[in-house]
């Protein structure tokens, strides 16, 4: 037999016969249920936790320094204890302290919840990361916490305003803080002094103004600590690859127990089966659950419970009648011969018309269901599916159509936040509270209808800070649906034209913009893989974040949905005012249509105007014949828009006619590619800049909101610039 096998074997063996003996099964008021144990030879390896005593001289068990709260079987989950790290600023010297904090779990069988735990930071001026080195891939993300004055924080909100929260991905197993230096409480220390950092229990944490304003989140949180949610696993191997070692390899050592891969990283967890409770690490742990002894059985008011070996059974007593299960038990009464047969007539008439009735119903969610497979397979969801086991990491999503229904109460018209030549967005709420933007597009491209979810998929790999994210799609539909990540401050559109701004959109803002949207288009046009002609841009399909970040919408369109097969495709399809003329004469769609449609975009930007005005008479109802004729007048400075004369001086106003007159040629040729575009749009931006503002680092600021890799581009400059100009915004400066 093999030697190794045999001391595996031993490993597992030895534990569980001194938990049976002389290991202490309780620390303090905490139970110590095996795999884990206190003392040599108690517990699994990396299970091994120790009862210290502490100050106060109560007994708590630790994992090396960290404290443990408690241990559940049934969820694999161990609640510890995460220290807080702060950022304060001490006015009196103008310095900073700091306390980070570093947890390393890579070589144990603990790893954080994803599903149960948020990075939380907390403050008015704090930009807090969490970062992580594991040998499987790095990992980097941060949360930004803001507030101008006291009075914007909000008891029981965190959304960026004093408190900010953001999730972790799978399998993280080490992770450390630190806060950016250029984020401090220099200007805010009156009223908020430190800021304050952790990873910890999302449904434990429950956000208060204090917090942000005073040192009361160190007090309240068992000195400087929160809680934390560890999941755990036996081992590195699945079930299945732990069974090859042979008999009694598995660390499921009851009866009536059974094996199941971890849902957070590599290795199992073991679980008694359905009517069985108990320690399923153990001999005989797994025990018979005696159900009647219990509310939760669903037999009849008057109805007898008897427990069975596994699950239970209800009965009505002898002199009675009716249902034991979710109904009543009656008492029998005399009825007379006549009554009885009625009873017993109108009694089977109702059950024939029931059982009519659950025939029809099973034949129409049959039917239903064979449509849903039907166009799952039409749309290429079983290669979908195979493509995504083949690939390991994804984020991307097969939503159920019912999941769908139920997030936007089944498609209701409150909840549409859009509609187009290419289908209706509405917005919804998936059962994990995530919210997001769902597509219905109206039709599908016929050609790659049998590719729809792999075209998907390959979208979904788009990564960029200024494109919304796809995050899913589905399916089941006779239409494919589209899951986005959902973008909260409206479209460019809205922004331009819409009559609630309170402030008018400064220059800065209007470049900022402009180039982001040009980055975008860039990035599809040259950097994604393969290479995407966005077909449709117009302001309203360029989104606005919290913080004003632009990011552009529906990039799939061209792909995904039919266009440019016939001229009356193609017309139903683009939006009148933005379409290339030299399109509409080849019904070839090319890199450079996106560029002249940008062009237009770039004039209702530092214009205000609409690109195709129907209250104008025929001559002046299009903006770029309207800009053509002021640029060949040298009038381009009367139809800007009046705040962008007030900021901006004749040599940049020069270089956008320059600019936006390339982009609208005739010719696709003579036009600009989107990269030089973009190119130009930063040099206006850095001309408007002042001399000592400092402009970050790409290398040295990688996104705020992901995981870092070369699709990262100048996150955390956009986010210092926008935050400012989002301040103004609201501010009605």
């Amino acid at each position: 037999m093999d030697p190794l096998f045999l001391l595996h074997l031993l490993l597992l063996l030895l534990p569980a016969v001194s938990s049976s003996g002389s290991c202490p099964t309780k620390c303090g008021d905490v139970e110590i249920p095996y795999p884990f144990g206190l003392g040599p030879n108690c517990s699994l390896p990396g299970f091994e936790l120790f009862c210290n005593k502490t100050e106060s001289g109560v007994e708590k068990p630790f994992y090396s320094n960290v404290e443990v709260l408690n241990i559940s079987l049934p969820t694999a989950q161990v609640r510890m204890l995460n220290h807080v790290s702060s950022s304060c600023y001490n006015p009196e010297n103008d310095t900073v302290t700091y306390s980070n904090w570093r947890m390393e779990m890579e070589s144990t069988p603990y790893r954080f919840s994803d599903r149960q735990n948020k990075f939380t930071a907390v403050g008015c001026q704090t930009l807090a990361y969490i970062q992580s080195r594991q040998s499987d891939g790095s990992y980097r993300s941060g949360c930004v916490s803001m507030c101008g004055s006291e009075r914007r924080i909000t008891d029981g909100a965190c959304s960026g305003i004093g408190c900010c929260q953001t999730s972790i991905p799978e399998n993280l197993k080490h992770y450390e803080v630190y806060f950016d230096p250029n984020f401090n409480s220099s200007s805010t220390w009156n009223f908020s002094r430190c800021s304050y950092a952790v990873l910890l229990e999302e449904e434990w944490f429950r956000f208060q103004k204090a917090y942000a304003t005073t040192s009361q989140f160190m007090e309240v949180n068992t000195d400087g600590r929160a809680p934390v949610i560890m999941d755990w696993a036996i081992g590195n191997e699945t079930c299945e690859e732990a069974r090859r070692n042979g008999p009694g390899s598995l660390a499921c050592a009851s009866d009536h127990s059974e094996c199941l891969d971890s849902t957070n990283g590599p290795g199992y967890l073991c679980n008694c089966t359905e009517g069985y409770g108990g320690n399923p690490y153990v001999p005989n742990g797994c025990q018979d659950i005696d159900e009647c002894d219990r509310s939760n059985t669903n037999c009849s008011e008057g109805a007898k419970c008897v427990n069975l070996v596994p699950g239970y059974r209800c009965y009505c007593p002898k002199g009675t009648h009716g249902e034991a299960y979710n109904g009543m038990c009656m008492k029998n009464q005399k009825l007379s011969l006549m009554t009885r047969m009625a009873t017993g007539v109108c009694g089977g008439i109702i059950i024939l018309l029931l059982c009519g009735l659950c025939l029809y119903i099973t034949y129409q969610r049959r039917k239903l269901e064979e449509m849903k497979r039907k166009y799952f397979k039409e749309h290429g969801g079983y290669e979908l599916k195979k493509k995504m086991k083949e690939e390991q990491g994804l984020r991307f999503e097969i939503f159920a159509s019912t999941e769908l229904e139920k997030a936007t109460n089944n498609f209701d018209s409150e909840c549409v936040i859009g509609k187009g030549g290419n289908g209706i967005v509405y917005k919804g709420v998936l059962e994990d509270k995530r919210i997001v933007a769902i597509k219905k597009p109206l039709v599908i491209n016929e050609k790659l209808k049998k590719d729809f979810g792999t075209e998907a998929l390959i979208l979904s790999r788009i990564r960029h800070d200024n494109i919304v994210k796809l995050l899913g799609c589905c399916l089941e539909t006779e239409v494919p649906i589209l899951v986005y990540e959902f973008v909260p401050n409206g479209t460019l559109s809205n922004l331009i034209h819409g009559s609630g701004n309170s402030s008018p959109m400064s220059l800065d803002t209007r470049l900022r913009i402009a180039y982001e949207s040009a980055n975008a288009l860039d990035y599809l046009h040259s950097k994604a893989s393969p290479h995407i002609i966005h077909g449709d841009v117009k302001p309203s399909n360029i989104l606005l974040d919290d913080y004003y970040i632009a990011k552009v919408s529906d990039f799939g369109a061209s792909k995904l949905i039919p266009k440019g097969e016939k001229q009356f495709a193609t017309l139903i399809q683009f939006t009148h005012g933005y379409i290339d003329p030299e399109c509409l004469m080849t019904y070839e769609l090319t890199y450079k249509s996106d560029v002249y449609s940008f062009g237009v975009v770039l004039l209702e930007i530092f214009t205000g105007k609409v690109a195709i005005n129907f209250e104008e008479s025929e001559e002046q109802r299009s903006l770029v014949s309207n800009f053509i004729l002021s640029v060949n007048e040298n009038k381009v400075f009367d139809i800007l828009d009046n705040q962008v004369k007030k900021e901006a001086d004749m040599e940049l106003i020069q270089e956008l006619g320059d600019l936006i007159s390339r982009c609208l040629h005739m010719k696709g040729e003579e036009r600009p590619t989107m990269k030089e575009v973009a190119e130009e749009l930063d040099t206006l931006r850095k001309l408007r800049q002042h001399p000592q503002e400092v402009i970050y680092n790409v290398e040295e600021n990688d996104s705020l909101l992901g995981i870092v890799g070369d699709e990262d581009l100048n996150t955390t400059s956009h986010i210092e610039s926008a935050l400012t100009e989002w301040t103004n915004m609201k501010s009605g400066r």
